[in-house]
């Protein structure tokens, strides 16, 4: 049976392009097309398609609005296939993803060889039809039902003896919606350092902290290279910028230009890793849902050091992926749901608040 396809574009030239290459590969086949997010909607429940390509800016319906219903009503693997260029539609991007939607993937630009990039399409629909997608309740629950973020406190550590002073968390497939989740339910004054990894592809990582700055009660800024985490002062998310691997080295961050470890750059299993060797028994590095194997030898490492270890389940992963591989080399303390992930990071860091 080929794989069955929405197409949801507005600019008839784009669609018919994109109709045409995932016709071209007889495991493909697109079933309806769509100029407009209700279309796209109405498509998907009459036909329960295996995947939906989903433009952003269309008419009716914008594509995030597409994606949040599509996700709560009738949950279809979704790939947005977006221009994004400019900070708003990056914006409506993560918006989609958060809201459920498997990966991206940018528009063909009309210069040059399409090949590899008609090629990068099929595969990546293909990709995406295999990932059993869960429901997203955003759309039914409204905008204001976020998660409530813990009371600002001095007593968090849980184990007055056991205390990580140095969070990180590392993140792929659909864990830009995860990692938004998290922060929102973060306390103001989380006293440690997060340092965060979190595959997205080009050019879509442009604007993401700054729209997960947004989305949360903390700084959420991309690190620069050779800064002191001694020196941060207000609470603090610092992210891996997009083609740079994130490294903690004694007191500092170092931002490295090394080869790509399991395809990915930036890579998890680099800054889990580095935790381990120098924050040891002190760190807490948390693996949410992703593809593959990335962060699952880091966090080895780390509960290897004495650090405290926590993987995504498979209940709340989008794909399970490097969770599972985490889970099975025996590097994940704690097996929590996405909603415990906050309160569990909340009572692992040191009780102390920040100066």
């Amino acid at each position: 049976m080929p794989i069955r396809v929405v197409v949801a574009e507005d600019s008839l030239t784009v669609r018919k392009r994109l109709v045409e290459v995932l016709s071209d590969d007889p495991e493909l086949q697109v079933v309806a097309e769509a100029a407009d997010g209700k279309a796209a909607i109405e498509a998907v429940e009459r036909l329960r398609p295996d995947v939906v390509t989903l433009d952003m800016m269309m008419p009716v319906m914008t594509g995030v609005a597409a994606a949040e219903y599509i996700m709560a009503y009738c949950p279809t693997p979704i790939l947005v296939v977006s221009a994004s260029t400019n900070r708003g539609e990056l914006f409506r991007t993560y918006d989609a993803l958060a809201a459920g939607a498997i990966d991206v993937l940018d528009k063909p630009t009309g210069d040059g060889p399409t090949q590899a990039w008609e090629e990068r399409l099929r595969a990546t629909v293909k990709l995406v039809s295999r990932i059993k997608v869960i429901t997203h309740l955003r759309a039914r629950l409204g905008a204001t039902n976020r998660p409530k973020p813990a009371p600002a406190t001095p007593g968090l550590a849980s184990d007055p003896q056991r205390r990580a002073t140095l969070v990180a968390i590392g993140g792929s497939t659909g864990s830009p919606g995860a990692v938004a989740q998290i922060l929102r339910a973060l306390p103001g004054n989380f006293p440690s350092p997060i340092l965060l990894v979190v595959h997205i592809n080009e050019p879509f990582g442009a604007a993401f902290a700054e729209w997960l700055d947004a989305q949360s009660p903390l700084r959420v800024r991309y690190a620069r290279d050779g800064e002191r985490l001694s020196g941060l002062g207000s609470p603090s998310v610092l992210m891996a910028p997009p083609g740079r691997h994130l490294v903690v080295e004694r007191d500092m961050l170092r931002l490295d230009d090394g080869p790509e470890r399991h395809s990915c750059k930036p890579a998890v299993d680099v800054l889990f890793s580095s935790l381990a060797h120098e924050a040891g028994a002190d760190a807490l590095a948390c693996l949410l849902t992703g593809m593959g194997r990335d962060g699952a030898l880091g966090l080895l490492d780390v509960r290897r050091a004495g650090g405290a270890t926590i993987a995504q389940d498979e209940a709340t992963s989008i794909v399970f992926g490097m969770p599972r591989e985490a889970i099975l080399l025996g590097a994940a303390e704690r097996v929590l749901p996405l909603g415990e992930i906050a309160p569990a990071l909340v009572a692992g860091v040191a009780a102390r608040r920040p100066t």
